[in-house]
């Protein structure tokens, strides 16, 4: 029997970082923290999970339906995963690239322990929330180190990425789509390194609204996302995909240059409306009819590595729409696939050299209610503790205007937060 309790909290920083820290001890653990970015759809500012009472491991082909099965009649937040692999439940697709992590295509718990942060109050459920707030309390802080030792190789080099780039931009000339996201996979082997320590090291350099450190046994998900992929409020949903990025400058002018410069940019101005108009369809195939709209179209967003083009799209939805139904509309997300979204799969497909998995997925939470909210798994390391394989993946949205090599420079960007975690 499981109660909640509310704690008031000193030093809301150093109890998060206890928590954390506690809840790694579990085999299944999963950490969400707004890292204070304010936002008017937030329940909370931190979402910490810990130990399975029940948990769901599901394959591609009947994964949402047991997704929904699940989450029924659940009694408390349910945290969990999605592979963007499960585009293969959805449509005739396939995932044939090299897998070295091996992560579930779905993962979802239902906590032992489970705590909730807003402000300066931490609400506890479990069986003993008392007992949960002691251990916690308890906890020693110091300082800790990666022991990160070995070499990050890439799956393309330079130039063969902009030789695909190049070969992507026929296939828009040629009709075939209009944009697509090409990513491409950092990995080391024979990796030993502290994961809990890699993801407090990233979420300092650079935190993010939608961070998250996720542990399924030995697999990890290590994420600095500032994406929100879908949310649930009660009948409104919303999306906001991003697709623009400028880098940040320690100079004050130039930085406020850089973001006009991504504010006025005709390229990232239409990577984003290409990316818009595909999210507003996939929405009207759930939406009350004549519902869906633009709340915000480039609004530009400042994170600590670099600036942002986000627009939020929104849409009332029927009360009979079931989890799977709403995925079933829009996964994955239009921001990581292109536009049209089949056709842009199957080149992803054809033209990556490594099977996405996890990456450019989503960790989200599901509420008893049945409200929801869905990041985008990007800006992150994944890690399997029994392989000692440590991956992480970037891209960016390739266009008829795109220039190839300054795609591949985009994908360095991306991947600095990452790279500076490492000691690269």
């Amino acid at each position: 029997m499981t109660t909640k309790q509310t704690f008031a909290l000193g030093n809301p920083a150093e109890f998060k970082l206890k928590a954390l820290h506690w809840a790694n001890q579990f085999d299944t653990a999963c950490y969400l923290d707004s890292n204070k970015y304010p936002s008017k759809y937030s329940n909370f500012e931190c979402l910490i999970a810990a130990g399975a009472e029940e948990e769901l491991i599901a394959s591609c082909g009947t994964a949402l339906a047991q997704v929904d099965a699940f989450i029924k009649n659940q009694d408390r937040i349910i945290p969990g995963f999605l592979s963007y692999d499960l585009k293969n439940e959805l449509e005739a697709l396939e995932s044939n690239n090299p897998d070295h992590l091996d992560f579930p295509d779905a993962y979802f718990f239902k906590p032992k322990h489970l705590i909730t942060i807003s402000g300066k109050e931490a609400e506890i459920t479990s069986e003993n929330p008392n007992e949960v707030w002691e251990e916690i309390s308890q906890i020693q802080l110091s300082e800790t180190s990666l022991n990160f030792k070995g070499s990050v190789a890439q799956r393309f080099s330079q130039s063969a990425y902009i030789t695909t780039v190049k070969k992507l931009q026929e296939h828009i000339q040629q009709g075939d789509i209009y944009e697509v996201t090409l990513c491409q996979e950092f990995y080391a082997e024979e990796v030993n390194f502290d994961p809990l320590a890699a993801f407090i090291a990233l979420n300092r350099i650079s935190p993010t609204p939608f961070s998250s450190f996720f542990k399924q046994q030995n697999k990890y998900i290590l994420s600095a996302t500032p994406e929100r992929y879908l949310a649930k409020r009660g009948n409104k949903l919303l999306s906001q995909p991003i697709k623009g990025t400028a880098r940040r400058s320690s100079d004050k002018k130039e930085d406020e240059a850089s973001k006009q410069s991504l504010a006025q940019s005709e390229k990232e101005r239409a990577e984003n409306v290409m990316i818009v108009d595909l999210v507003r369809n996939d929405l009207t195939r759930c939406a009350l009819p004549g519902t869906v709209q633009v709340e915000e179209l480039f609004g530009v967003y400042s994170f600590t590595q670099v600036h942002q083009l986000i627009s939020t799209i929104s849409c009332q939805v029927a009360a009979e729409q079931t989890l799977s139904n709403i995925l079933k509309a829009t996964f994955p997300m239009g921001s990581m696939t292109g536009a049209p979204k089949i056709r842009a799969m199957q080149l992803i497909e054809l033209y990556e050299r490594s099977k996405r998995g996890v990456y450019s997925g989503s960790v989200c939470y599901i509420q008893p209610n049945g409200d929801f909210d869905f990041n985008v798994i990007i800006r992150s390391m994944l890690y399997n503790a029994n392989t000692k394989y440590l991956s992480f993946q970037v891209g960016g949205a390739i266009t008829a205007k795109s220039i190839p090599e300054e795609e591949y420079e985009e994908c360095l960007l991306k991947a600095k937060a990452i790279s500076q975690v490492l000691g690269l």
